[in-house]
């Protein structure tokens, strides 16, 4: 008797395997692509570009030393165009007659720590916050005088809510790990202010930085 159990039972262990899926197991990394508004702390920038915020996209890939805090890196884009002010020439681009094109970019890069407050893997709603070293590369290209190429270093933090969007479909969410080991999927909204200090032409310093107010999806796995 004893013996007809014990072979039942290690023929059942591989379907067990087999059953074990995102209830079962935890996630140990994450992946991050968000969007949205970037709000510059350069003085005059309205006046330059119009209007005080412009784009912004980014991605995140993070480990997760344990299910609440983890460690990553982030890369992202801000971009605008516009006319009259430079903020890195620190004077009016081209002449007061033909006011000079500007093109503006910055590729922000960080290294960052984060903590979610997730205490069951069924939370809908999920709070983190975080920050770390940011450094900016940054690029401005101005008619009649050239373009300015460099990077600096500064610090960030963050702070936002995920919201879980397993239990929408869930045979979705079953198909989704069982095809791409992806536990969870959540809507997340994020706000985030960095401080980046630059030396401009004319030794002054301006903050590269600023507010971004973003939105995107959070995969972890």
């Amino acid at each position: 008797m004893k013996k007809s159990i014990l072979i039942l039972l290690i023929s059942l262990f591989p379907v067990v395997v087999i059953a074990a899926g995102p209830d079962q197991e935890r996630p140990h990394w994450s992946l991050e692509v968000k969007g949205g508004l970037f709000e510059p702390d350069i003085p005059n920038w309205k006046e330059s570009y119009g209007k005080s915020t412009t784009s912004e996209l980014a991605g995140a890939f993070a480990y997760k030393i344990t299910r609440r805090v983890e460690l990553g890196i982030e890369g992202g884009y801000a971009w605008a165009s516009g006319q009259g002010l430079a903020p890195l020439h620190s004077q009016i681009a081209g002449s007061p007659v033909f006011a000079g094109h500007v093109d503006y970019k910055l590729y922000p890069l960080s290294a960052f720590i984060l903590a979610r407050g997730v205490f069951n893997e069924k939370q809908v709603v999920v709070p983190y916050i975080g920050g770390g070293w940011t450094r900016m590369y940054y690029e401005e290209k101005t008619d009649f005088q050239g373009t300015i190429k460099g990077h600096a270093d500064g610090y960030h933090g963050r702070a936002g809510l995920q919201f879980l969007l397993d239990g929408i479909d869930e045979s979705a969410t079953n198909s989704f790990y069982e095809d791409y080991g992806v536990f969870h999927t959540y809507f997340f909204m994020e706000a985030e202010y960095s401080r980046v200090m630059a030396e401009t032409v004319n030794d002054g310093n301006v903050n590269l930085g600023g507010t971004s107010w973003l939105a995107g999806l959070l995969f972890e796995f």
